[in-house]
């Protein structure tokens, strides 16, 4: 594996174990065709999870990945561990929980975009803690990806993502890299803000959109720069704008990157897929200006399909692409 900033200022350390993503996964129930669940004929099964999204477009690119999480023994949870490993990502330590059951999300499409009802209390997943950092599919991770889902699970997951942050930068076995990815529905104790800005703070790559940054943290975050003075701590910094642009500040330099023109179909899964270009570029050793490129050419490969993992453009493609001027990058992404 290449190598990634990780320090407070510019420097790097080798990634030299998988990057490992760790979080739940569901099954996800699907109207085909989309239509409002209320007047639905007939369900399709998919699967849904950040952070296995992450690590299956990890795949894609080539870089080896882990997703690491607990199933229930039950069909649904067979089901996505074979779905997953089938994209070639380590699902060695992926749990099976006999006592609990997979998380379970129905899809409800309508005029005005999908809501999505949870079914995922006391599901295996949920019942993670701290003592997962002793498992070696962990201590032997070169990278580890979380999102801010997994501390809305439950208490145990709460100090399960706590315990992964608290060491300081450089006392860390490994890098850390933090999706804020915040989900209101799963805050019912309206601990969101807090708990997601620490968290946020701690990781030494630390992804943001600018709508969910400012429905966490106040209006007065008009921008990506505004974003940075209250996350100034993260090496790596990266702040996206919807369809617009995202910025990244890596030590004292920034980078914004506007986003290619892409018809979309289904928005859920984007952040992950640009999370996971992102990385992908950044372990290939790829300046800034490149990875956030890979960073939307992946999530526009989210975008253009109902569930949340889509094929990549060829690599002739996304060589062309990366390598394309300014002008020509805003319309062939």
């Amino acid at each position: 594996m290449t190598k990634i900033h990780t320090s407070r200022e510019t420097g790097r350390r080798p990634v030299t174990g998988p990057v490992t993503c760790i979080g739940e996964t569901m099954a996800a129930l699907i109207p085909e065709p989309a239509a409002p669940l209320d007047g639905a004929g007939l369900l399709g099964i998919r699967i849904a999870g950040a952070e296995s999204n992450v690590a299956m477009y990890l795949a894609d690119h080539g870089v080896p990945a882990r997703w690491v999480s607990a199933l229930g023994d039950d069909p649904f949870g067979h089901r996505i561990r074979a779905e997953v490993a089938a994209c070639g990502v380590d699902v060695s330590g992926v749990r099976t929980d006999p006592h609990r059951p997979t998380g379970l999300l129905v899809k409800d499409p309508g005029t005005e975009g999908t809501r999505v009802h949870y079914y995922r209390r006391g599901s295996a997943a949920s019942a993670l803690t701290p003592d997962l950092l002793d498992d070696d599919a962990v201590r032997s991770a070169g990278l580890i990806h979380l999102s801010g889902i997994t501390p809305a699970l439950s208490a145990g997951c709460r100090d399960l993502v706590t315990a992964l942050l608290e060491p300081d930068v450089a006392e860390r076995p490994c890098p850390v890299s933090f999706d804020v990815n915040h989900r209101a529905a799963l805050w019912a104790d309206g601990a969101a803000a807090t708990v997601l800005l620490g968290l946020a703070r701690r990781a030494d790559i630390t992804f943001v959109g600018l709508d969910e940054a400012q429905a966490l943290w106040g209006d007065g975050l008009t921008d990506a720069f505004a974003v940075r003075d209250l996350l100034p701590q993260p090496p790596v910094l990266v702040v996206k704008d919807g369809a617009r642009a995202a910025t990244a500040f890596d030590g004292s330099r920034v980078h914004t990157v506007p986003a290619p023109k892409v018809e979309v179909i289904e928005p859920v899964g984007a952040g992950d897929a640009f999370a996971a270009g992102f990385l992908a570029g950044l372990l290939r050793g790829e300046e800034p200006v490149r990875a956030l490129r890979l960073g939307h050419l992946t999530a526009g490969a989210a975008l253009r399909v109902t569930g949340d993992h889509g094929p990549l453009p060829d690599r002739a493609s996304l060589a062309e692409l990366l390598d394309a001027a300014p002008e020509e990058w805003a319309e062939g992404g």
